[in-house]
């Protein structure tokens, strides 16, 4: 009786919650409490299984990259795209697919998923593929210290029945190789010895990294990026395209995409059309999204923990662009916010930052005083700030470096000015 009424009663739900602006995961949660079975039971019809993409940065730039590409290669693609990468949202996502009768039309599933909840997910249904992208500093407050992280991922991958993929950078990553139980051999992507130094890491914050440990081979490779011209080797062949892909991070969860997917499409694999996608494809909502206010180009960059905001900072120029900082803790943030003492902004000090804002707007003024960065103005009130921050920077580029609800909030406001895509 309850498979019976689920699937309408959640797509109802839907329906009335979208009516009244409620959040996407509502659906979810009523569904996961009366049918438990629900997620197993409809991900099992798919003739490709299940990809789960997880890790600390990247999920989602890295999980739309996967699912254009895939989508290149013909396939129909189920996936998490409101970024809701809790169970729930998952399911959510689920019965916006699926017929009154739970019947799915898709090939397969790419799912993003937090590291805790990716564990609860993998007990109720094995993925085909995973890729796991690395181990930040990130929500210390939740998830502790990084180890604890690497061990999430690591089941993650003891779970996953077929090809497991894996940040061959990433000592943590890569450590899980040797305790995957899948039958077949981990698939590295990485970087060539002339990016690895693009990409610093937080044990190497401090310190450079003393192990000389030699890496295994990996399959894709970013070897040279300039600008937004990356060349990537895949397996023996090595290609050079134009990205409209946007900081230095987002490059290279290319690499990461390239891997999955040639693992995933195997032999069958279109290689032009592949590389024409990824040449085509822009960052996910807030991931480096650009939007025109004012007849001026406006970035929000997300930012989360030390070595994101580093990579934000060298991956864009200050000079010449007003830039805004906002940083809330709520608990999506994480509350913990002292890793903004481990980020240097030296990158900012000759134009100073336009304006502050958020719930820690004060915290993160005192740090650029550290830094002797100039700040034109301090608010937590977000969205009188961004106003006054559009207002007084007319005719001016604008970039924003935000955390993650600061980021939700600021597009919202947006749209109030410019066209913003609904996710």
């Amino acid at each position: 009786m309850i498979r019976r009424i689920s699937t309408p009663l959640g797509k109802g739900i839907k329906t009335i919650s979208k009516l009244r602006g409620g959040g996407s995961a509502l659906p979810g949660l009523v569904v996961e409490k009366i049918d438990p079975d629900f997620l197993r039971r409809t991900l099992s019809q798919l003739p490709k299984g299940v990809v789960l993409i997880s890790g600390t940065n990247g999920k989602t730039t890295t999980t739309k990259m996967v699912v254009e590409l895939l989508e290149s290669q013909g396939l129909k693609v189920l996936t998490n795209r409101s970024g809701s990468n809790f169970v729930r949202g998952v399911i959510a996502s689920l019965l916006e697919s699926v017929d009154i009768h739970g019947k799915l039309n898709a090939d397969i599933a790419v799912l993003e998923l937090d590291e805790a909840h990716a564990v609860h997910f993998v007990k109720q249904v094995a993925p085909t593929y995973s890729l796991l992208l690395n181990v930040m500093r990130d929500q210390l407050d939740r998830f502790g210290e990084i180890d604890y992280t690497a061990g999430l991922l690591t089941k993650i991958a003891q779970a996953t029945t077929g090809a497991v993929v894996l940040n061959r950078e990433d000592q943590r990553v890569r450590n899980i190789a040797s305790l995957t139980s899948s039958s077949q051999p981990p698939t590295f992507f990485g970087l060539s010895d002339a990016t690895r130094s693009l990409f610093p890491d937080d044990d190497s914050l401090r310190k450079p990294s003393l192990s000389a440990e030699p890496l295994p081979p990996a399959y894709v490779t970013l070897d040279a990026l300039h600008g937004q011209t990356a060349t990537f080797s895949i397996g023996t062949q090595v290609h050079t395209l134009n990205l409209r892909l946007s900081g230095l991070y987002n490059i290279y969860n290319a690499a990461a995409a390239l891997a999955l997917v040639s693992k995933i499409c195997n032999e069958t694999i279109k290689t032009d059309a592949l590389l024409s996608t990824l040449s085509q494809i822009t960052p996910a909502f807030g991931r480096g999204e650009t939007f025109s206010v004012d007849g001026q180009p406006l970035e929000l960059v997300l930012v989360k923990n030390p070595s994101g905001f580093r990579l934000g900072l060298s991956s864009f120029n200050a000079k010449n662009t007003a830039t805004m900082i906002a940083v809330n803790d709520n608990y999506a943030d994480g509350r913990d916010m002292s890793w903004l003492w481990d980020v240097e902004f030296n990158s900012l000090r000759e134009d100073g930052v336009a304006c502050v804002s958020g719930i820690r707007a004060y915290d993160m003024a005192l740090r650029l005083q550290y830094d002797e960065v100039e700040i034109g103005h301090v608010s937590t009130e977000l969205e009188k700030s961004l106003r006054h921050f559009i207002r007084s920077n007319s005719g001016t580029p604008k970039r924003i470096y935000c955390t993650y609800t600061a980021m939700l909030q600021l597009r919202r406001e947006l749209a109030k000015f410019t066209k913003v895509e609904a996710i």
